[in-house]
């Protein structure tokens, strides 16, 4: 059988509406070369609310919006998602986020509201993941800012794979399953009919046909 891999940061990623699996919030199976580090199409959040010692700290959550979010008490009826993981800086040369992420929030830097520095808000990203299902982020789910272990892909063309979900819910049906994460190619199953970039300590994923 003929190797097949698939490269660049969207093959194995596709970022949350933004951010990954270039989708929505929701996710989907729509995606790009997500980078995920994945791009930036992801919504940028821009409106602290005062809740809490620093906007989208973990722990805390957000509403959902379209282009913008706002940080809301987790016990709010706006509450949808919560902050799993938070950093300072660019997506792109940040550390991943937690496996089963559902999106991830842009943050725009916000300059001091006070003599004192109280409201300066340094760019970074905050990866979130939904209180209540669906969970695109879960093996298997369609979406996510990483493709993981249990995820479906499809070809998109030009050697890129995109993800989609394993049930067949999606626009696109899936046509191979993660099945393993290694080191290196040599390490997958001989079973293995496509290599997916995955980043990470275990970058290449084995996926056979479904």
């Amino acid at each position: 059988m003929r190797e097949r891999w698939c490269v660049g940061v969207g093959c194995a990623v596709l970022l949350a509406a933004l951010v990954s699996g270039c989708t929505s919030a929701h996710g989907s199976d729509a995606g790009d070369s997500r980078l995920d580090p994945k791009a930036s199409a992801s919504p940028v959040v821009t409106q602290p609310s005062g809740y809490g010692a620093e906007f989208l700290a973990v722990d805390e959550c957000s509403s959902f919006g379209t282009t913008r979010f706002t940080e809301v008490p987790c016990t709010s009826e706006r509450a949808a998602a919560r902050v799993v993981a938070r950093y300072d800086g660019e997506v792109s040369g940040g550390p991943l986020c937690p496996a089963t992420t559902d999106f991830v929030l842009h943050i725009s830097a916000q300059g001091s509201s006070g003599a004192g520095g109280d409201g300066v808000i340094p760019k970074g990203y905050a990866c979130m993941r939904n209180l209540e299902p669906p969970h695109p982020g879960d093996p298997g789910g369609g979406g996510g800012p990483r493709t993981i272990v249990g995820d479906c892909v499809y070809s998109s063309g030009s050697g890129q794979v995109r993800e989609t979900a394993c049930d067949g819910s999606g626009t696109k049906k899936p046509q191979y399953k993660v099945v393993k994460a290694v080191l290196r190619r040599a390490s997958c199953p001989a079973s293995t009919a496509l290599y997916v970039q995955l980043g990470g300590g275990q970058p290449v994923g084995c996926a056979r046909p479904v």
